[in-house]
């Protein structure tokens, strides 16, 4: 049986976003799954680009070393830590297109928000959010282009629009793979909270008290997902 292999961006001042993740994929899927965290500390030996003023977390580089973590063999999934899986992750898998190097959702859309956690800039650009959810077909020919000095190199705009590859090159994946909380309300695309396969709280998860405390969408569902996570069941 296939093990399915998911890279998830780590960062310290989100780890109990990580954790909740991992949870809520361990807990609907079918098939094996391999969680491969994206901890800059541990790349050492491969990532040393500075960091950039304009990101707002740890592995904003990171997630395209994916490919070469893999030899360039197989599938992987590359997420942000901030979402919450609602399906079984097979369900994406099964969505393969071997002529595709990356499956993304193609979002279209201008952040609302000026500023998003923790005070970051919330920055504008085209093809945003699209290299935060990666379906990575790692044995892709264009893919063999991201080597680690080209992660270390590469002009920021050109990795996060995937602009070492051809347009064709790119495939696309429902909206409700990658659902922009706050971004996108429900019902749009004809999808209510149903349809949502996978939730990103791109402007801050419900684990930051100000977003929290606005009762955005899905916050519930990330609590009893937390729970969930957090428990250990007792001797009385």
């Amino acid at each position: 049986m296939e093990t399915l292999h998911i890279y998830i961006g780590f960062d310290q001042v989100e780890s109990v976003a990580y954790h909740t993740l991992c949870h809520s994929i361990l807990s609907r899927s079918s098939v094996p799954v391999a969680f491969h965290p994206l901890k800059q500390s541990m790349l050492k030996k491969i990532f040393n680009r500075e960091r950039d003023p304009k990101q707002s977390n740890e592995f904003s580089f990171t997630r395209f070393l994916v490919p070469h973590l893999q030899n360039h063999q197989g599938w992987a999934l590359f997420m942000d830590l901030d979402m919450l899986v609602r399906t079984d992750i097979a369900e994406l898998f099964a969505l393969r297109d071997e002529t595709k190097a990356v499956q993304v959702v193609k979002h279209d859309y201008v952040p609302k928000s000026e500023v998003k956690y923790l005070g970051a800039t919330q920055y504008k650009y085209p093809r945003k959010n699209w290299s935060s959810f990666v379906l990575w077909n790692c044995a892709h020919p264009s893919n063999k282009a991201l080597t680690p000095h080209h992660v270390n190199t590469l002009d920021p705009l050109s990795l996060h629009r995937f602009q070492w590859l051809n347009d064709e090159e790119i495939g696309e994946l429902p909206v409700s793979w990658n659902w922009l909380v706050d971004e996108y309300p429900l019902g749009y695309q004809g999808l209510w909270k149903k349809d949502i396969k996978n939730v990103h709280f791109t402007n801050g998860g419900a684990y930051f008290h100000e977003y929290a405390a606005k009762g955005i969408d899905f916050c519930d569902e990330w609590f009893t997902e937390h729970m969930l996570m957090d428990y250990c069941k007792q001797i009385d």
